[in-house]
């Protein structure tokens, strides 16, 4: 049984004629082009650490099956605002799992982006915490909230925005949370 001890986030994008090359570029930009990417769902596990991007990319070898949690985004259309995030949110009790949410979307700039996947990841870590909450509160009110309850420790995002390529060539933005041994 493969339980992640650590994970490290990480962010790319990619412009280039083809559609699947544009995609390989932002892999490339995020540094882990090297990795057979398999998508997992949405839970930190438990006692698992997110480290610095550069000490996890160390960890990899290449053609290594890697768990991750990824958005992405691509377009075609010139100028089209395109964006990619995850967000984390680690629980107090470090022997409690923990949530990463994906988030992809047009016309919205990477902060609002970001800040809706790392709102995510926490207001599903409270709801399974018991944390009492008014849904229809600012982020900045409830994420204040959350971590007022003494049960969230952190929350975070990483995201990756971009417009696309004004010459109609296919631009791809990624973001990922990427579990590491």
């Amino acid at each position: 049984m493969y339980i992640p001890k650590k994970a490290f986030l990480t962010k790319g994008v990619g412009v280039h004629k083809d559609k699947l090359a544009s995609f390989e570029l932002a892999l490339r930009d995020a540094g882990i082009e090297k990795s057979n990417l398999v998508s997992v769902s949405s839970i930190l596990p438990p006692n698992c650490r997110i480290i610095p991007k550069e000490e996890g990319l160390k960890l990899l070898n290449p053609g290594q099956i890697t768990f991750c949690v990824f958005a992405r985004n691509e377009t075609n259309e010139p100028n089209r605002l395109i964006s990619a995030a995850i967000g984390v949110a680690v629980p107090k009790d470090t022997t409690v799992y923990g949530y990463l949410s994906e988030h992809h979307s047009f016309g919205e700039v990477a902060k609002k982006a970001g800040e809706y996947a790392e709102d995510l990841a926490a207001t599903m870590l409270a709801t399974t915490l018991g944390i009492e909450f008014d849904p229809n509160q600012a982020w900045d009110e409830r994420k204040q909230i959350y971590k007022a309850s003494g049960h969230i420790f952190k929350t975070t995002h990483i995201n990756q925005s971009a417009e696309g390529n004004k010459d109609g060539l296919w631009t791809t933005v990624f973001a990922a949370a990427v579990f590491v041994e």
